[in-house]
């Protein structure tokens, strides 16, 4: 967002009070709304050398601004006539230049050398929050908000501070219309926006990491992150095959060409113990570094459960000159975690619901269950500036994620009416290497009277998984471990009854396992993409683009290890082509207001399917319209987007068991593409900040997702029936004070709130065949397939959490405590049929840092 944020240095070092001057009005003149605009070009010089990212540029008496890249170039726009720049940052002396603007041209600015200030800045803008109107690096270019066609949110650094936010999770309850629908065994987290959900890693997943994609296992650290980003709606333009409701990208903290950081130790509740460190400055004059670090250690408001992680994140940033630099870097995850399956669901495949008489601690895997997450990865990002309207970008990365762990199976709908339950062992054993590469061309030029901004770019993505697909297990003493059945109950480790854990005596002893068998999946992605923003006249643009994405899923190869013989995967290799164009329309009656309207669609492979040919079933389109209104007021304090949507899938894949010549099948992979869903909704975000000592951000998300069209084939969905997983209401809002007042200075406070209403967990119900609805037979015997209640979804009430911060800071100290979730509210997360999780209690967290 636009709100500038400019903490600013009366000297050489941080005072603990600011004071603020309104400057006269600017000696240029004004410019009627309707002027033309042309574009100012320059760069940035800081005294010190370091990064030049962090100083503000603003065209004075508007609200064009921008901030450099670390290199120290800029390029805005702004109206014709001479204009005053103004820069401002902190710890600098604020400076100005005088420019003259042209009509569709550009312009270069003289460059400017900031030195350290020691003086009261001659005019100031200054916010509370980290929380500017700026260009997401999600969308691959410098598109300025206003003039993006799409609700983007972000959360920031000082989001992630003041909240003290640990997982991603938790980050993304403050962009409205975001859910944390899923827990996955207790490992890993799975989100969804407008009907649509995403992966948590591999080809499927919608999570980046400074934009390539991300295996999410184990779970991000988000309290080492700058920012996390959010595209809601469609983004297969930029990044092929992605959900239709949203991709995240989860931005790193970069070196910096001065020397600084900070040291925290964060405790709370249950045991939690976090050191952060954060190091950052310059090795020699044109290289820099930064390491992040992080341990954790905690238990549980969840029986038995523990976690123990360790992260690190080294980065280099070399500058080559004054257009090129080049950014390095790693990470490694060492994630121990138990996993959990939550409490349970009962009789699920008939008329699923909660067990009754549990407890928000009560833990059903194995008491010694394990789960061990090994993450590395590396990137390099080469960044050139050919002149002051066209870069490039490039970028490749290699991610590691290896998994090993043991416990017992998921209740995956084998839970009895009474509770019963036969727990049967499984492993995990999986490796995933992922590759990616990108390139991206962007540009500025006019065509006659059009003004043009560019991206041509291309990218591509290779993932190996090596997963292992059977295994022997052994108890303690080295003897096999074998099936038994008692009561018709089936298992191999032992018997519970989840709502009466005294009913049975329960195994504790622990298993180890070997992996008897394994399979190799690899799979390509290549995709060229070309977006075109197009200014007609200042206040009318037209943004166009196309991808052709091209995907191929190779046929596994199952190996079995204890004789090597290697077997091929029923499926053959399956290559989907796609193509994802956007249109829009954006119209800005004022420089600070702007509508929009836009179309797009993004597909969705049908994996492992076969079509009534008993070919590879083709992908699914998702066209998305959407429309929405956006607004910087007040000096660009405060910034508002709303937009509503449509999307529809009229191909969704629908069950057939009728081939295309007419025949029978009694295959079950076959489909066709004669479903239809439909979502529907709003969003509306609103952030803003009116002081150095005051933010706040508040949101708002209708969502109707529904089957709008099915076959009634039995095993096809319910017309009319919501999607699961998805809130009908989403709302969050935050807002964090700092007194500036003598004897209250350094004094913080806080609060946030965040609802997630009505939904439908578990697995969405299906056609039954007409039989199992008839309580007798013909001849009046009673019916054994007889279902008296089918339900497989869950129904879920809303909640709301509310959390309280207080905090105080003096010097390069600071301490801030919150109490979450005050009025301990209970409600559940519930990820298809087993993964039951509770929300977390009242918990009490404190972080005490020191920043040098």
């Amino acid at each position: 967002m636009r709100q500038l944020f400019l903490p600013v240095l009366l000297s050489g070092s941080l005072l603990p009070t600011l004071t603020f001057a309104q400057a006269p009005a600017p000696a240029a003149p004004h410019h009627a709304r309707h002027s033309r605009m042309g574009t100012i070009v320059g760069h940035v010089e800081l005294a010190d050398g370091q990064s030049a990212d962090h100083i503000s540029v603003m065209v004075r008496g508007t609200t064009q601004g921008t901030t450099p890249d670390a290199a120290g170039n800029f390029s805005l726009e702004a109206p014709t006539g001479w204009q005053v720049l103004t820069f401002t940052g902190l710890g600098y002396s604020a400076q100005e230049n005088t420019v003259e603007v042209f009509a569709n041209r550009s312009t270069t600015a003289p460059t400017l050398k900031m030195e350290r200030g020691n003086r009261q800045l001659d005019e100031v803008t200054v916010t509370g929050t980290s929380v500017i109107n700026r260009p997401a690096t999600a969308s691959k270019s410098d598109i300025a908000p206003l003039d993006l066609p799409q609700s983007i949110g972000v959360v920031t650094s000082t989001i992630i501070t003041d909240q003290q936010i640990n997982r991603l999770g938790d980050a993304l309850r403050n962009v409205s219309g975001v859910s944390l629908t899923q827990q996955r065994g207790g490992v890993a987290e799975t989100f969804s926006a407008r009907g649509y959900s995403i992966g948590v890693a591999g080809s499927g997943g919608s999570i980046f990491k400074n934009g390539l994609l991300s295996n999410t296992q184990g779970f991000p650290d988000a309290s080492t992150l700058e920012s996390v980003e959010v595209l809601k709606g469609a983004a297969a333009l930029l990044y092929g095959n992605v959900s239709g409701g949203l991709i995240i990208n989860t931005v790193t903290k970069k070196p910096r060409y001065n020397w600084g950081g900070s040291v925290e130790m964060r405790t709370g509740s249950y045991g939690l113990y976090k050191p952060i460190i954060d190091l950052y400055g310059p090795l020699t004059k044109n290289l820099a570094f930064r390491v992040v670090g992080t341990y954790e250690n905690a238990k549980s408001y969840r029986d038995v459960v523990t976690s123990k992680r360790l992260y690190v994140n080294p980065s280099l940033m070399y500058k080559f000159g004054e257009k090129t630099d080049l950014l390095v870097q790693g990470d490694y995850l060492r994630s121990d975690i138990t996993p959990d399956a939550g409490v349970g669901i009962i009789n699920q495949n008939v008329d699923a619901r909660l067990p009754d008489g549990i407890t928000r601690s009560n833990f059903i895997n194995a008491t010694w269950a394990y789960n061990v997450t090994d993450q590395a990865s590396a990137s390099a990002v080469l960044n050139h500036r050919f002149s002051d309207q066209w870069r490039i970008n490039a970028i490749a990365g290699i991610m590691d994620t290896r998994v090993h762990g043991l416990g017992v199976a998921v209740p995956n709908g084998n839970i009895a009416l009474n509770g019963d339950w036969g727990r049967s062992l499984s492993g995990v054993q999986t490796a995933e290497r992922d590759y990616n590469a990108q390139l991206n061309l962007n540009g500025k030029f006019e065509t006659g009277p059009l003004t043009h901004q560019l991206l041509v770019g291309a990218d591509a993505l290779r993932i190996v998984t090596n997963n292992a697909s059977s295994y022997a297990y052994y108890g303690l003493n080295g003897s096999p471990v074998t099936s038994k059945t008692t009561n018709g109950i089936s298992y191999n480790y032992d018997i519970i009854n989840i709502s009466d854990r005294s009913k049975y005596v329960e195994r504790t002893d622990g298993i180890t396992y070997n992996v008897t068998g394994y399979t190799v999946s690899p799979s390509y992605r290549f995709g060229g993409y070309v977006q075109d923003l197009i200014t007609i006249v200042p206040m009318l643009k037209v943004l166009g683009g196309v991808r052709y994405s091209y995907q191929n899923v190779l046929q596994t190869t199952s190996t079995n290890t204890l004789n090597g013989v290697e077997t091929l995967g029923a499926a053959a290799d399956k290559a989907d082509r796609a193509w994802s164009p956007k249109g829009a329309l954006i119209f800005q009656p004022l420089p600070t207001l702007s509508f929009y309207t836009s179309y797009a669609n993004n597909f969705i492979t049908n994996a492992g399917l076969l079509d009534t040919n008993l070919q590879p079933l083709r992908p699914s389109y998702v066209n998305q319209y959407e429309a929405g209104v956006k607004a910087e007021l007040f000096g660009s304090r405060l910034f508002a987007n709303a937009a509503v949507y449509r999307y529809r899938n009229s191909n969704l894949a629908q069950t057939t068991f009728t081939l295309a010549d007419g025949s029978a099948t009694t295959l079950t992979t076959v489909r066709d593409l004669t479903g239809e869903t439909t979502s529907d909704g709003v969003d509306l975000d609103v952030s803003g900040s009116f002081s150095k000592d005051f933010y706040f951000n508040v949101g708002y998300a209708y969502n109707f997702a529904r089957y709008t069209h099915t076959t009634g084939v039995v095993g096809t969905q319910i017309e009319g029936e919501r999607l699961t997983n998805n809130p009908a209401n989403t709302a969050n809002g935050s807002v964090f004070y700092t007194f500036d007042r003598a004897g209250l200075r350094g004094l913080k406070v806080g609060a946030s709130a965040f609802y997630t209403g009505q939904r439908l967990g578990g697995n969405n119900n299906a056609v039954l065949d007409p039989i199992t609805l008839q309580p007798t037979l013909a001849n009046g015997a009673a019916n054994p397939r007889y279902v008296p209640y089918y339900s497989r979804t869950i129904s879920l009430t809303g909640f709301t959490t509310i959390d309280l911060s207080v905090g105080y800071a003096y010097s390069h100290f600071s301490i801030l405590a919150k109490l979450s979730n005050i009025t301990n509210s209970l409600n559940y997360l519930v990820h298809d049929r087993y993964s039951i999780n509770p929300v977390p209690p009242r918990q009490f967290l404190t972080t005490v840092a020191y920043r040098f």
